[in-house]
C-alpha cells in the first residue's frame, strides 16, 4: 500500500482533523479512536490544535505503515473492518449533531436519518432506495428538501468510508415558487389582528415596517438588537437568511408598541428564552379560521411582500429594495417584484400613433 503522510486541515467551525486516503478513498480523523489513540486536538485550546494535530498525523501514519487497520465504532462497541452504509451515515449523522448547527437544521437531518434506516436497513444504499423515500413527497419544495439533507448525510459518510454517493443519479423535482398576495387595506388588517392578539401584531407590524422575516427574525428579536432611541434594529449575519449584518430603520408607526426591557429579554417573552419556532404560524392558523378579511394565497409572510411593494413603489429603487428585504442577490429581489404584480409598464409607455 502506498502512503502519504497525512496532512492536517482547520474546518469551518475551528476543529483540526488529519485527511489521507487509502485505495483512493479520502478518510478524516478529528481524534485517534480509529487507530486506538487517545489523541484528541480538539479538546485542546485553539492555538494548541494545530502542534497536537500534527503528532496525531504521526501516529497515524506510523500505525497504517506497520499494517495497522483503521477501527470503526459501533455503539460502544469497537469492531474492526468496514460497517455497513447505514452505519456509516450513523457515524457522519453524530458527526452533524455535534457541530454548531441550528436545532431546525439537526432536527431535519435526524429526520432524513430515520427515512434511510427505514428503507434500507442493513442492506446496501441505492438509487432506487433513496428515490423510494422521495417519492413519498409530492410538493417538490419537500422533495428538494429532503433530497439536499439525504445528501448532506451521505456525503459526510463517503468521507468517512463509505463507498459512493447514489443521490448524485437522482435530480431535484421542480417546484413553483409560492407567491404570497400582497394585502389592499393594510390598516384595516392589522387594527383586527391587534384585536385578536398583540404579539401577533407587533409580528405583523414588524414583518411590514421592517420587513423582517416573522418566523425566526421577528421572533427571535431581544430588545437589545434595537438601538437606544429604538430608530434601528441591528441583526448580525447569522441571525439572517442573507448571512450578512444587517440594520433596518424603525417606522414611527411601530414604536408605540414597544416596551424596552432587559436588554437580552426577547420582546415578546420577557426572559432570555424565544418562544417555539411554531409560534406565529400557530397563532396565524388561529386567526385565519375567525377573519373574513384575508384572500387566497394571503400569509404571514403578504405583510413583508406588501412592505417591499411600498419601498419599490416610493422609491423605484431595486437597490433600495434589495439592503430592506435582506436579500444576497438583486436577481432575488427582481423575482419577487414579478411574484408581488407590479406592472413594470404603464399605459403611457405603450406604442401610440401619431
Amino acid at each position: 500500500m502506498t502512503l502519504q503522510f497525512p496532512k492536517v486541515h482547520t474546518d469551518s467551525l475551528n476543529k483540526v482533523f488529519v485527511s489521507f486516503y487509502i485505495g483512493g478513498k479520502r478518510y478524516r480523523l478529528y481524534n485517534g479512536k480509529r487507530i486506538n489513540s487517545t489523541t484528541d486536538p480538539n479538546s485542546y485550546p485553539l492555538d494548541q490544535r494545530l502542534s497536537i494535530a500534527k503528532v496525531l498525523a504521526a501516529e497515524i501514519y506510523s500505525y497504517l505503515l506497520n499494517g495497522g487497520v483503521l477501527l470503526s465504532y459501533r455503539s460502544s462497541n469497537v469492531v474492526i473492518g468496514k460497517l455497513s452504509d447505514i452505519d456509516y451515515i450513523k457515524q457522519a449523522l453524530d458527526s452533524k449533531l455535534a457541530g454548531d448547527y441550528s436545532k431546525k437544521y439537526k432536527a431535519m437531518l435526524q429526520f432524513s436519518f430515520e427515512c434511510l434506516k427505514q428503507e434500507i436497513g442493513s442492506s446496501k444504499l441505492s438509487v432506487r432506495g433513496l428515490k423510494n423515500i422521495l417519492s413519498r413527497y409530492c410538493s417538490g419544495v419537500s422533495h428538494n428538501t429532503l433530497k439536499r439533507h439525504l445528501n448532506v448525510l451521505i456525503n459526510e459518510a463517503v468521507s468517512l468510508g463509505l463507498e459512493s454517493n447514489p443521490m448524485t443519479e437522482i435530480k431535484s423535482k421542480k417546484s413553483k415558487a409560492v407567491l404570497h398576495k400582497p394585502f389592499d387595506d393594510i390598516a384595516t388588517l392589522l387594527e383586527d389582528i391587534k384585536a385578536f392578539n398583540k404579539h401577533l401584531n407587533l409580528c405583523c407590524l414588524l414583518t411590514f415596517g421592517c420587513l423582517l422575516r416573522p418566523h425566526r427574525e421577528v421572533r427571535e428579536l431581544t430588545w437589545g438588537d434595537f438601538s437606544n432611541d429604538l430608530n434601528y434594529i441591528t441583526l448580525s449575519g447569522f441571525r439572517n437568511k442573507s448571512g450578512r449584518n444587517r440594520i433596518v430603520p424603525v417606522p414611527g408607526f411601530i414604536k408605540p408598541y414597544l416596551n424596552p426591557k432587559g436588554l437580552n429579554d426577547n420582546i415578546f417573552t420577557g426572559e432570555q428564552d424565544s418562544r417555539n419556532p411554531d409560534y406565529f404560524k400557530t397563532l396565524w392558523s388561529r386567526y385565519k379560521k375567525q377573519t373574513k378579511l384575508l384572500k387566497q394565497g394571503q400569509t404571514l409572510y403578504s405583510f413583508r411582500h406588501t412592505g417591499a411593494i411600498e419601498i419599490f413603489k416610493r422609491t423605484g429603487s431595486i437597490t433600495k429594495l434589495q439592503k430592506a428585504m435582506g436579500h444576497s442577490s438583486i436577481n432575488v429581489s427582481l423575482t419577487y417584484l414579478r411574484g408581488l404584480e407590479i406592472a413594470e409598464l404603464k399605459e403611457e409607455d405603450m406604442p401610440i400613433i401619431k
